[in-house]
């Protein structure tokens, strides 16, 4: 297209109608969604409960629980006999480890990979 022709559709009074309703819409859709959001905070508002301060979680007397830290073993089920009487569901505890005797944690040895295929020459 030429200058002529960008020139002819500006001063043409179709194109300011156009642009005019174009922005008309975007007004009514914008006035809209703002009316949507407030009436949605005025239902929110009068539909949900909010906790008071005294309905709030707080602390326990002792001060804030705090991570433990300990080193577990495996809880191994026990060796039933040929003569024996087998272990039954209700029998079994609730967790497969317990607290480990030795609760000094392992550390890296030098010398030894990190992993499987760790380029290390592992332990010599």
């Amino acid at each position: 297209m030429t200058t002529a022709t960008y020139e002819a559709l500006a001063a043409s009074s179709d194109h300011a109608v156009a642009v005019t309703l174009a922005f008309i819409g975007g007004a009514v859709i914008a006035l809209a969604l703002i009316w949507a959001v407030r009436v949605g905070m005025r239902v929110m508002d009068t539909d949900t409960h909010h906790p008071g301060p005294e309905e709030q979680p707080h602390l326990p007397d002792g001060g804030p629980v705090r991570e433990m830290r300990e080193m577990r073993e495996p809880d191994e089920m026990p060796v039933v006999t040929r003569d024996g009487k087998r272990l039954l569901p209700h029998e079994l505890h609730h967790a497969s480890t317990r607290t480990g005797k030795d609760q000094k944690p392992r550390r890296w040895l030098p010398g030894s990979s990190g992993s499987f295929g760790g380029g290390g020459l592992g332990h010599t």
